[in-house]
């Protein structure tokens, strides 16, 4: 947004008065912009330079790049359409105090900040603002750096990096060492851990955020903090208290894991047809059970079927942590309904199996991690999650499938606990989905840009979400934080007011945890600087 074709507003005024108050005679408002006063601004507090064509994209200036870098990591395009708020201009900081500066600045100028590591967002928080305009965007994908030290079974890792970067750079050090973080290589590591970060091992590990040892953030101040300094319940927060709520996360330092030489993956489809609703049910009885070096997750479509007609398809997706023979053996014991065979199963490294995980196609270097991409396109989509603490009967299955035929593009993700998570007390960190929880839920639809009724899927999927209310958790209904969800809690009474409104997504999200979050908001981020639609928010004044 550029001021100088504008009138100049008492506020605007203001805001120039107290950032050039210095000057004797002050710079007419018609000939800065507001990118202009930031940068201004940002001079003063640091003393590391940054250059403005490198580092600053204003859609008045160069609109093609501008856009360009606001697409770069964001995966939603329901949320990059011309009709959305856009912010008036990006800053990509490529040092540490340029972070802190844009912080101090933001909160002096009274600016609106959002700022985003990876993008990936399911309702594009970090980078689309409804509730202050104008806003800008910090992008931290240029703080990207890695350290890996494989004496002390560590890393530093900086916001910006993906996880499949971090993978690669940890794989380069030692092929018998891991991270138990997410399935999708291109996450920003910054905002993934900020909601504990699940993974393909994360029954043998615990969580990505299970597994930090000491973080950097910039607080509400612009202060440079680390786990000594910023207390132990800023760090208990900032490990699955969502992103964005706390303030900017610079480094995370993570703790490794072994994995062995050669781990095991395969893939085995079932349709309808072939009797998916008896290995469907089998699977819920055995998944959280299974060895914990097993990981076994179950990927819906709808496709054709053999007689012409739409069917159900459900990929049962697998890593273990182990050769094939050992794999066979767990399987036959325990899961053999799948009909599972030793042709079905692929030996590889830790490594080459994130690549398969990820959903590259087969033979894909593992060299593609360091590119930062997703191997599917960008999609129009609108998600929802659940957690499952007793087995859908069969009646309910069938009921879910007929719902699914009904859709376009559907699909639906099953990912199953038990192992480690079941061990770790719900609250070790904010994250609190743990004893009890057989699989979680991610439910999408998605739709080209060219449909003209993109509401009627948004309709479909809170209809399958409805539908399923009697199979998954209740008082509260769970759901995953890093899967955001702006339909929680819209339809409650007294949703009106934020706090309340707030209550009942934080319920969902935290459990008992989210009291526990708001009274560390309130302490270290009391004037709310850090906020969003679904920010942890802080106590309301008493009246």
């Amino acid at each position: 947004m550029r001021l100088s074709k504008q009138l100049p507003t008492i506020s605007y005024i203001s805001l120039l008065a107290l950032s050039f108050s210095f000057y004797t005679i002050i710079t007419p408002i018609s000939s800065i912009s507001l990118q202009d006063v930031f940068i201004n601004c940002l001079h003063r507090n640091t003393n590391v330079d940054f250059p403005l064509e490198k580092t600053f994209f204003s859609p008045a200036k160069n609109v093609s790049m501008f856009n360009k870098v606001l697409d770069s990591t964001a995966q939603n395009l329901r949320f990059l359409t011309k009709s959305m708020p856009k912010p008036g201009f990006i800053f990509t900081p490529v040092h540490e105090s340029h972070v802190q500066a844009s912080i101090i600045c933001s909160k002096k100028l009274r600016i609106h900040l959002r700022f985003r590591s990876g993008g990936h967002d399911y309702e594009g928080l970090s980078y689309v603002s409804e509730i202050k305009k104008p806003f800008i965007l910090m992008d931290l994908s240029k703080l990207r750096q890695i350290n890996v030290n494989i004496i002390y079974n560590n890393a530093w890792v900086q916001a910006g990096a993906t996880v499949g970067e971090l993978y690669y750079r940890i794989a380069e050090k030692s092929n018998v060492h891991g991270f138990p973080a997410g399935l999708c290589s291109s996450l920003g590591i910054g905002g993934h851990i900020t909601g504990g970060a699940y993974g393909s091992m994360m029954r043998k590990y615990g969580l990505g955020g299970d597994n930090v040892v000491d973080a950097k953030i910039v607080d509400a101040n612009g202060k440079l903090l680390d786990r000594a300094t910023m207390g132990e319940d800023m760090f208990w927060a900032i490990r699955g208290g969502g992103g964005a709520s706390f303030g900017v996360i610079l480094a995370w330092k993570i703790k490794l894991v072994p994995v062995p030489n050669t781990v095991t993956v395969f893939t085995v489809t079932k349709t309808l047809e072939q009797d998916a609703a008896r290995v469907l049910l089998k699977w819920q009885e055995v998944a959280d059970k299974l060895v914990e070096e097993l990981f076994i997750r179950v990927i819906f479509n709808v496709a054709a079927g053999s007689n012409g007609n739409k069917t159900v398809t459900t990929s049962y997706n697998a890593l273990f942590l182990g050769d094939k023979h050992a794999l066979m053996e767990v399987m036959k014991k325990d899961f053999q309904e799948l009909g599972l065979t030793p042709r079905d199963c692929v030996e590889m490294s830790w490594l080459e199996s994130i690549v398969y995980i990820s959903g590259f196609p087969g033979n894909t270097p593992t060299s593609v991690l360091l590119q930062g991409k997703s191997p599917f396109p960008k999609i129009n989509f609108k998600a929802k999650s659940d957690f499952v603490k007793k087995t859908i009967p069969e009646s309910g299955l069938t009921g879910m499938f007929k719902k699914l035929l009904t859709e376009d593009s559907p699909a639906m993700i099953w990912n199953p606990y038990g192992g480690m998570m079941a061990e770790i007390s719900e609250t070790q960190i904010p994250f609190p989905h743990r004893k009890g929880v057989i699989f979680k839920i991610q439910y999408l639809t998605a739709w080209p840009d060219s449909d003209k009724r993109p509401n009627r899927h948004v309709k479909w999927i809170r209809e399958l979400y409805s539908y399923m209310t009697p199979y998954v958790s209740n008082n509260p209904r769970q759901a995953y934080v890093n899967y955001r969800d702006l339909d929680l809690g819209k339809n409650k009474k007294n949703a009106k007011k934020s706090f309340k409104k707030a209550q009942v997504w934080g319920a969902k999200y935290f459990k008992g945890n989210f009291n526990r979050l708001v009274k560390i908001k309130s302490k270290f981020d009391p004037e709310n600087f850090f906020r969003h639609e679904q920010s942890i928010p802080t106590l309301p004044v008493q009246s």
